[in-house]
């Protein structure tokens, strides 16, 4: 059966696809999900998309889920909120079921994703965006929100309706002209606080209160913040250091997405956030060696399937 074409298909069945999922269905608009995890696409199924909100309550709503993508052709907007390592996959089914003329969006960490998506979708239907939203997945299909963040779009002739559907949603949505800046933005963000919480296995917020881990967390922005200069992405106005903390302050109770997979035991997106910059400082022959260090220890940490060794290439 081909997808409602005023709905949102969104792929992913985690912590950031269950909460979008909640929120967007909670409006009424019909919300599909294409996953490939059968314990969260049953839970979906049965139970809805729910989600703890910032006051503790749980609110849980109806969606459509499937593991086929022929069961979602006619999909005119799409979000992409699987990991970076399952972008591949994602790119191939949406070469199936995104209509002709429809968009998919990317919330995902790490650098690389659009470019995936584009080469199996064209460029025109591909569109780059990040988010600061936290969420922590507490079962399968249920989420915690885990502080309220932006979420920052690529401009684009047809991204109105994605954009209508996540501020009626309640989203804050920001629309930007400068994709590679947007994404290194997150970059430094992605860079300072996931491996550094996935390491010492504590919240985004404990990050501040250790000294040495506050220490490594404004080292690691910085470094990740001059690389993002050789690449002549434009950050944000500021200390990058303050910005990073400031996001940590926001997100104080959320584990993040990097540490929810440690604790899983499934494989992490390092190598699309600390190996990314690590390689992109080599390319600018700027040291990294925090970056560093963080991807080669989160990758010893995993030790699961897909985390290849690092090469510096």
């Amino acid at each position: 059966m081909a997808a409602d074409p005023r709905g949102v298909l969104i792929l992913g069945t985690g912590a950031l696809a269950t909460l979008f999922a909640s929120r967007i269905a909670h409006t009424g608009r019909p919300v599909t999900m294409l996953g490939t995890w059968p314990e969260g696409l049953r839970a979906l199924r049965e139970g809805g998309a729910r989600f703890v909100n910032s006051k503790g309550v749980e609110e849980r709503d109806a969606v459509i889920t499937t593991d086929d993508p022929r069961a979602c052709q006619g999909a005119e907007s799409a979000l992409v909120l699987v990991k970076s390592w399952q972008t591949q996959r994602a790119a191939q089914q949406l070469a199936v079921c995104l209509a002709a003329d429809g968009l998919a969006l990317t919330l995902q960490n790490g650098l690389g994703n659009r470019e995936i998506l584009a080469a199996h979708l064209g460029h025109d239907r591909a569109v780059l965006g990040s988010t600061t939203t936290g969420a922590t997945l507490l079962g399968p299909g249920l989420a915690k929100a885990g502080g309220e963040g932006t979420v920052s779009v690529e401009a684009h002739p047809r991204i109105g309706p994605v954009v209508e559907a996540l501020a009626s949603a309640g989203f804050a949505v920001e629309l930007v002209k400068d994709a590679q800046s947007l994404i290194w933005s997150k970059l430094v963000v992605n860079s300072a606080i996931n491996p550094l919480t996935a390491l010492l296995r504590i919240t985004n917020g404990q990050l501040l209160e250790r000294p040495s881990a506050r220490a490594l967390l404004r080292a690691l922005a910085e470094e990740t913040a001059a690389v993002a200069s050789a690449e002549q992405a434009k950050l944000a106005p500021g200390d990058p250091a303050e910005s990073v903390e400031a996001v940590a302050r926001k997100t104080a109770s959320n584990h993040s997405s990097m540490f929810q997979d440690i604790q899983r035991g499934a494989p992490t997106e390092i190598d699309a956030i600390c190996g990314a910059v690590t390689r992109a400082g080599k390319r600018h022959n700027i040291p990294t060696p925090i970056n560093h260090a963080c991807w080669q220890l989160v990758q010893a940490l995993a030790q699961t399937p897909g985390q290849g060794a690092a090469v510096l290439a």
